[in-house]
């Protein structure tokens, strides 16, 4: 499975419109496109940063889309925000506890190893993270999306709601630390969002 995601900094008078137009215009389109298996939409907590993920069964499907989607992804920075950043990536690792309802919350971290030791990422993140986290309250789902050739991967943790991604803050940078560390990994970045569209339809990958 592989995934492209979509950054756009929102201007934040304009975000109830953007989210409209992505829920009733770019993930139709998106769905009706042969190998699409969903759609999300992450909006930051308070930054109005914004990531729209497509997900596709294949590196082939995600190609062969490129172009329709990127004009669609256009389409919305130009209409509600910046100029957009466009990522393709390999969905290495997808497990959910149960789906993410209303008022669902987000903590994404990227991180960047050595493209060698891409694979040692996702062992770690599989056999020493995922349980952890499935300790946490309120979790609900974890994703790890991968670049293979630059080494970057981004981990997203979905939590039942803000509330319940405020209180495990702590328990978190703990276990991010003792990841990075475990894994070699270089911190990036770490933000949290608003869960606004849940449409992935990605299987069990853990």
């Amino acid at each position: 499975m592989f995934a492209r995601s979509t950054t756009i900094q929102l201007k934040p008078a304009s975000l109830d419109d953007a989210v409209a137009h992505v829920r009733d215009t770019v993930m139709p389109a998106a769905l009706g496109t042969e190998g699409n298996v969903g759609l999300s939409m992450l909006v930051g907590r308070g930054d109005s940063r914004t990531i729209v993920t497509t997900a596709w069964r294949s590196a082939e499907a995600m190609q062969e889309s490129a172009q329709a989607m990127d004009v669609l992804g256009r389409q919305v920075a130009e209409m509600f925000g910046g100029p957009p950043q466009v990522e393709e990536w390999e969905i290495a690792l997808l497990h959910r506890d149960h789906h993410a309802g209303a008022g669902a919350a987000v903590r994404g971290t990227w991180l960047k190893v050595d493209p060698d030791h891409v694979d040692a990422v996702v062992d770690v993140f599989k056999m020493t993270t995922l349980p952890r986290l499935a300790e946490f309250a309120g979790f609900c789902s974890a994703s790890l999306l991968v670049d293979r050739e630059s080494g970057r991967c981004v981990a997203s943790i979905g939590y039942d709601s803000a509330a319940a991604l405020e209180r495990t803050s702590e328990q978190a940078n703990s276990l991010r630390a003792a990841t990075l560390k475990e894994a070699g990994a270089e911190r990036l970045d770490v933000r949290e969002f608003d869960l606004v569209i849940a449409h992935l339809n990605v299987p069990e990958m853990a």
